[in-house]
């Protein structure tokens, strides 16, 4: 335990769990997407569906999405900031089955139409656990610097990607690998001890049978 998890994080809003794990949940979402996004679809689920609006959930999600931190002032003017910057919102409520109280799924849309789909969990105390992306079973803290590497489900992809992190001197301290289907579309989520170069990602990106992968460090 440290003192993050005794005093709970720095931010606006009444609620850590509410406010700024939903923040978290959103700025994970953006940095999948690589892109500013000009479309937001956010689904609500749970506890989080029915107090957004008193706790700022649906400003805190906003928030993140365009890359604010849980304490940035600007937070509960997310909603006329994501207008005048040309992001359209769109918020409703639904059961997600099997999933956390605190959980929201996120799809977010660039200019191009490249599109990301994020579903994520507030655990508490500003905490965040990211269960799916595109579909497809990750486990993402951010409490720990993340490579996320969407890629073709071939061998030795795996083996290139830890082979280089491992030639930098990188200390893997979770993996985890998801996939649509054999020989389809996969995920592979590795949370490294310490930090990594946005060069280093740039790197794994021109592997063999990487379709795009993305650096998140949160802290």
């Amino acid at each position: 335990m440290n003192v993050f998890d005794i005093v709970g994080p720095v931010m606006i809003g009444p609620s850590s769990s509410h406010t700024a794990g939903a923040a978290r949940i959103g700025r994970v979402a953006s940095k999948l997407l690589g892109n500013p996004a000009v479309r937001a679809e956010i689904v609500l689920h749970g506890s989080f569906a029915k107090t957004y609006k008193g706790h700022g959930t649906d400003k805190a999600l906003i928030a993140g999405i365009m890359g604010m931190e849980p304490d940035d002032s600007r937070l509960r003017e997310s909603p006329r900031l994501a207008k005048e910057q040309g992001l359209e919102v769109s918020i409703s409520t639904d059961t997600i089955e099997d999933a956390h109280p605190n959980t929201a799924r996120i799809t977010l849309t660039d200019a191009k139409g490249k599109q990301i789909c994020v579903q994520g969990a507030s655990v508490g105390g500003g905490n965040i656990l990211i269960t799916k992306v595109d579909g497809m079973d990750v486990a993402i803290s951010g409490q720990h610097t993340t490579l996320v590497a969407v890629h073709k489900d071939a061998p030795g992809v795996i083996a290139a990607v830890t082979d280089y992190m491992s030639g930098l001197g990188i200390n893997i301290c979770n993996f985890r690998l998801s996939r649509s289907q054999k020989g389809g579309t996969a995920v592979m989520t590795i949370e490294v001890d310490g930090n990594l170069e946005e060069s280093a990602n740039e790197d794994i990106q021109k592997l063999p049978n990487v379709i795009r992968s993305t650096l998140i460090q949160l802290n």
